[in-house]
C-alpha cells in the first residue's frame, strides 16, 4: 500500500512538474516565435488625401539561450488624391535581423537588435514635391534598436522597439540619379513600435 500511494505521489509530483514547466513564460533555446505589425491610416488637409495600409510580418529562432534571428517582410501602400488626381506609392522591404535578450527565460526582458533590409519603391506621386510621375528605386537600411518583452501569456507576448541608430541610401532607378544617404540617431516617438509575438 505503502507503495502505491507513494508511486501516485511520484506520478503526481511529475506531472505538477511538467505542467509548470509548460506555463513557464519567457523564451529558451529552440522556441520559434512570429510578431508582426498591422496599419490603417488617413489624413486629408484641404483637397490633398491620403490612406495609407501597411503590414509586417516577421518570425525569429532562437539559436542559443540569449540569441535570436530572424527575417522580415513589409508592404505599405498609399493612395493620394490631390487635386483631383490619384495615385498610388508603393514600398516593398524584406530583411533580416539579429537579437540579444539580456533575460529571455524571464517575464519580462531587454533586448537589443540589428536588422538589415532591402526597400524597393514604386510611386506615382513625389510628395516633397508634390507632383505626379513615374518615382521607381531601390536601396537598403541598417538600424539598431533596443527594445523590450513582456509575456502576458505563456505564449503570447507585447513588445515595443525604439530607433535610435539607423542608416539609409536609395537611388531613385533613372539615368544619372545620384544617392541619398540619411543617417539617423537618437529617439522619435514616431520611432517607437508596438507589437505582439507568439512564441511556438
Amino acid at each position: 500500500m505503502k507503495k502505491i500511494i507513494l508511486t501516485v505521489a511520484a506520478v503526481f509530483a511529475f506531472g505538477f512538474a511538467n505542467a509548470q514547466e509548460e506555463t513557464t513564460e519567457g523564451f529558451k533555446k529552440g522556441d520559434v516565435f512570429i510578431s508582426g505589425a498591422v496599419g490603417f491610416g488617413s489624413t486629408k488637409t484641404g483637397d490633398f488625401k491620403t490612406s495609407d495600409f501597411i503590414i509586417a510580418p516577421s518570425a525569429g529562432y532562437f539559436v542559443t539561450e540569449n540569441i535570436a534571428i530572424g527575417v522580415a517582410l513589409g508592404y505599405e501602400s498609399s493612395k493620394i488624391e490631390f487635386g483631383g488626381d490619384d495615385a498610388k506609392n508603393n514600398t516593398f522591404s524584406v530583411g533580416a535581423f539579429g537579437r540579444y535578450y539580456f533575460t529571455p527565460a524571464s517575464k519580462f526582458s531587454f533586448f537589443g537588435q540589428l536588422g538589415v533590409n532591402y526597400n524597393s519603391y514604386d510611386n506615382e506621386f513625389d510628395l516633397e514635391a508634390e507632383e505626379l510621375g513615374e518615382f521607381k528605386g531601390d536601396g537598403f537600411g541598417v538600424a539598431l534598436a533596443p527594445g523590450v518583452n513582456y509575456f502576458i501569456t505563456k505564449n503570447l507576448s507585447l513588445e515595443a522597439t525604439f530607433g535610435i541608430l539607423g542608416f539609409e541610401t536609395t537611388k531613385p532607378d533613372a539615368d544619372g540619379a545620384e544617392k541619398t544617404n540619411s543617417f539617423d540617431f537618437g529617439l522619435d516617438t514616431r520611432d517607437i513600435r508596438l507589437g505582439l509575438v507568439y512564441k511556438f
